[in-house]
């Protein structure tokens, strides 16, 4: 028997305490073990109970929920953060997730709903230092298992906080790009509401799509998922979103967890087109890739939020050289300047995409990637650039962080209300 998720309930309304123990006192699989009326009385409580899941409320008076949860992540980092709080508003979401919270609950909130959290959050902890025990010392993209090296299969996942920013462009246009090069590459719309990786490769199909594998998941089928791979002309294959919306609900971390294992394990290069929303679904393709693709264009509201998510990175674990910054239609006149954008994110952009929108619409519409139809455009060598740069690991000593003058980044040129 599998031993009880211990959760801490941390709250400063003693009547929510004993309501939400009592609710969970229902489940078989989890147990309060404690109850805090406060931060500073949960800090300590946490230390010596060890729990798997706090239930934090973000509104408590002296030290609130948010900075109870940066201290609690940093001394307690495999125990799960549920936040709970009466208003949904996104800044809560966001300032949750950057203080380490892993599930934002909106009271009043149902016995199902707050149990499934809690497993949930629970479930993926335990996944990933699962995945951290399980995954053997790679050198040079090699492994060695039974005394046989084999090259590991290396996930890229193309995301950007804003939509508009070229993101499905790039990422098909960059597998494609892979794949031609002579690698097994395979792309997953990841935009599993409404995925454009169809359009752009002029395919739509009804089937073998994402939900068709959550379907045989179910089953405890787990060899299907090649079977429900699409391969197109250019040599690359395609994993495509559910056909309507409202399938992308089938999808759940652990979907995505064994999705990607198994695609890493057949394949060279899985390119993962990121719907540009921190949900669970999304954190989880994040988790589980080798490289993030963090796509930018010269427009101020995508440098802006390009800076939190970056915020939000060291929170989740990341390390730095995970993390590739690229902007896209780099020479648009926009007043803004590369420098002005290195300056305010702290960090050096890794690679820049022409602007070329005749070339890239006329792909679109054709549903023929530009690196096939018009190879030798700019647009398309760098972009084919892109792809060499994220199929290997950044060069030993490569820095992440821009070494910018002392003077120009306390300047702040960009987003300097924040």
């Amino acid at each position: 028997m599998s031993p009880k998720i211990r959760v801490l309930i941390v709250d400063d309304i003693a009547e929510t305490r004993e309501h939400l123990a009592k609710l969970l006192s229902f489940e078989n699989d989890i147990e309060v073990v404690g109850a805090a009326a406060s931060g500073e009385e949960a800090l300590p409580l946490a230390a010596k109970l060890q729990p798997d899941v706090l239930l934090l409320d973000i509104n408590m008076p002296g030290m609130d929920g948010i900075a109870t949860a940066e201290q609690l992540s940093a001394t307690l980092p495999t125990s799960s953060i549920v936040m709970m709080s009466v208003q949904g508003e996104p800044d809560y979401l966001r300032r949750s997730m950057l203080a380490g919270a892993r599930e934002f609950l909106v009271k009043p909130f149902s016995a199902d709903e707050l149990s499934a959290a809690i497993r949930q959050v629970h479930q993926r902890e335990q996944q990933k230092l699962g995945n951290m025990a399980a995954i053997p010392v790679y050198q040079n993209g090699q492994s060695s298992t039974n005394g046989e090296r084999r090259k590991r299969g290396r996930v890229v996942t193309f995301f950007s906080p804003k939509g508009g920013v070229g993101r499905t462009t790039m990422a098909v246009n960059t597998a494609v790009a892979a794949a031609t090069e002579g690698q097994r590459v395979v792309i997953v719309d990841a935009s599993l509401q409404f995925g454009d990786v169809g359009v752009l490769l002029n395919m739509s199909p009804k089937n073998n799509t994402v939900a068709d594998v959550v379907r045989e998941l179910g089953t405890g089928e787990t060899d299907t998922i090649e079977s429900m791979i699409i391969d197109h002309s250019s040599g690359v294959r395609v994993l495509l979103a559910p056909p309507s919306p409202e399938q992308a609900e089938l999808v759940t971390p652990e979907h995505v967890t064994a999705i990607v294992s198994a695609l890493r394990a057949t394949h060279d290069l899985v390119v993962v087109d990121a719907w540009p929303w921190l949900n669970d679904t999304t954190i989880t393709f994040l988790d589980n890739s080798d490289v993030i693709v963090a796509l930018l264009t010269l427009e101020i509201s995508n440098i802006k939020n390009l800076r939190q998510f970056l915020e939000l990175v060291g929170t989740l674990g990341y390390k730095d050289d995970k993390v590739r910054l690229v902007l896209n239609r780099a020479d648009s006149a926009y007043g803004i300047r590369l420098q002005d954008v290195e300056s305010s994110i702290g960090r050096k952009i890794d690679h820049t995409i022409v602007s070329d929108g005749q070339t890239v619409v006329y792909a679109l519409n054709r549903g023929v990637p530009f690196v096939m139809g018009n190879k030798q455009a700019r647009v398309s060598q760098d972009v084919i650039k892109l792809a060499r740069l994220v199929s290997e690991p950044r060069a030993p000593g490569e820095p992440a962080t821009a070494n910018l003058p002392a003077q120009t980044a306390q300047r702040k040129p960009l987003l300097a209300w924040r």
